[in-house]
């Protein structure tokens, strides 16, 4: 169990627990009170709780079984009873479905095969050997669902190459900016904001 600003939140071994890359997104989230959430990846649903006591509703997305039981537990325990949880791989979950705000703490850590983890906190960590297995197809399905100037904020790292996810937003349309960064060893993590124009 964890407390971050009056929010407790319960841990499990299996869901990621919050950490700095967590705590830099909760630290600089950009949310309206009218704001319709989506958070992809919510793991212990810390950011989601955040983000409900600030906006209108919240889908939290998780593929961790775990995960989706633990953030029940927080969303409970916390009385943001305006997220609902569904599990699902990326966008699955919501086809068909715009949001004026999409939150993701990437999995951005480059992974050989050799590195990988055998449990459910692989897929929390696991970016592929270049780190951007998840954080590419990410990004494919942003614009499709987000409402007209809607917004995103996303959590990399310097080892996932940071300057070609703003290329990207940029060609989707996106007027993105790195809004808050923070060294950790040998990397620098990162929280990237964008909006569509």
């Amino acid at each position: 169990m964890l407390e971050y600003k009056g929010i407790v939140i319960y841990t499990h071994s299996k869901v990621y627990e919050p950490a700095e890359d967590t705590f830099l997104l909760a630290d600089n989230l950009k949310i309206e009170r009218r704001d319709e959430i989506l958070e992809i990846g919510t793991g212990t649903g810390l950011i989601a709780v955040l983000a409900a006591q600030r906006s209108r509703n919240v889908i939290a997305t998780d593929i961790n079984d775990y995960a989706l039981k633990c953030a029940l537990k927080n969303t409970i325990t916390n009385r943001t009873y305006n997220i609902e949880l569904r599990k699902g791989d990326l966008f699955e979950a919501v086809e068909g479905r715009k949001f004026d705000l999409i939150l993701f703490n990437t999995p951005y850590l480059p992974t050989d095969e050799d590195e990988k983890l055998d449990d459910e906190l692989n897929a929390a960590l696991d970016g592929g050997r270049e780190g951007r297995d998840i954080i590419d197809p990410f990004l494919d399905g942003l614009k499709d669902h987000l409402k007209e100037g809607g917004r995103v904020q996303l959590v990399q790292s310097s080892l996932s190459d940071n300057e070609k996810t703003l290329a990207r937003l940029d060609e989707l349309g996106f007027e993105a900016e790195i809004t808050a960064s923070q060294k950790c060893f040998f990397e620098e993590i990162v929280v990237i904001s964008g909006k569509l124009k």
